[in-house]
């Protein structure tokens, strides 16, 4: 049997190596991977956390309507903001979807009194009627009516390239595939139109994006609870993404330990001064002797010591 199994591995080693160096010419002559071209290689982000951004920048809205980046600045509200094409199938549909169904779940929704949504085209070609149909796509997807305030705006190559380098977005047109090159990012922008944000990536938790929001406010949304839910997360600039911080778990453990106890002493000193006053009360009573010589409560005449007319 040894034999047996010693010629079978034999044979199947055979085999292995007769296959690799029957198929090796058709690696040999297999052609390279084309290298990426100049304007594939060209984009990337360099944050520009702190800056500004020119609200008098014009551009068009997908009613067709004029509009500029200070009409969706209102002072109160932080504006979640990305650069994308509509007719795009590849990229820009999948973050494009990948945030509608972070919004699905997020328990704010854009237009209420917490954020608003700017989504720019970077082709200087596309229409407001291009706009239009992307805009209903990506608001069925948010499933919250037509109401949801996601603007879908289009405009000049100087207004978009004046934006994008602003925000620190470099983009490139693609002739050979007709296709633009840009990163996958989502900028918050401040209610004055600062920028305080970035996140990256084709998907989105709904927990990143409520908390660039609340940092975007400047603390004017969010509750005390969320603001302090923020707090034990910290944004992780490798990866675009927010996790969590230790120090803020401890601070939060912390400040619940806090509340357990002080609860739990303020039951006890509630009891204790409920009780307090029972026998405060107890003590006030009439105290007096009826006929018998033993003290009677309800005759206020005989107390004791006192001489009944």
């Amino acid at each position: 049997m040894p034999r047996f199994f010693d010629s079978l591995l034999t044979r199947l080693a055979g085999i292995v190596f007769a296959v690799a160096f029957a198929t090796l010419p058709a690696w040999a002559q297999a052609e390279p991977a084309q290298p990426l071209s100049p304007e594939m290689r060209a984009i990337e982000v360099s944050e520009h956390k702190g800056s500004s951004i020119d609200t008098e920048l014009s551009f068009v809205d997908h009613t067709g309507k004029s509009v500029t980046l200070g009409d969706y600045l209102d002072g109160d509200r932080p504006v979640l903001l990305t650069l994308n094409y509509f007719r795009c199938r590849v990229v820009c549909s999948v973050q494009l979807n990948g945030l509608a169904d972070a919004l699905a779940e997020l328990d704010w929704t854009a237009g209420d009194g917490n954020f608003r949504i700017v989504t720019i085209s970077i082709d200087p070609n596309e229409t407001p009627a291009d706009a239009r149909k992307k805009r209903d796509t990506i608001l069925a997807a948010v499933d919250k009516g037509d109401d949801v305030d996601w603007q879908f705006l289009t405009g000049s190559s100087i207004q978009i390239r004046a934006l994008s380098e602003q925000l620190g977005i470099s983009y490139a047109y693609d002739a050979e595939q007709d296709q633009y090159a840009h990163p996958a990012v989502a900028m918050f922008l401040s209610p004055q139109g600062k920028i305080a944000q970035y996140l990256y990536g084709l998907t989105f938790i709904p927990r990143d994006v409520k908390f660039a929001l609340i940092e975007a406010s400047e603390g004017k949304i969010g509750s005390p609870m969320e603001q302090l839910y923020l707090s034990c997360f910290a944004y992780d600039p490798t990866i675009g993404r927010y996790g969590p911080f230790a120090f803020g778990m401890v601070r939060l453990g912390g400040v619940l330990t806090v509340l357990v106890l002080g609860s739990f002493l303020l039951v006890l000193w509630r009891r204790d001064r409920r009780r307090s006053r029972e026998e405060s009360s107890w003590m006030q009573l009439p105290f007096v002797h009826d006929r018998s010589g033993s003290p009677d409560p309800m005759d206020p005449s005989k107390r004791k010591g006192e001489v009944a007319k």
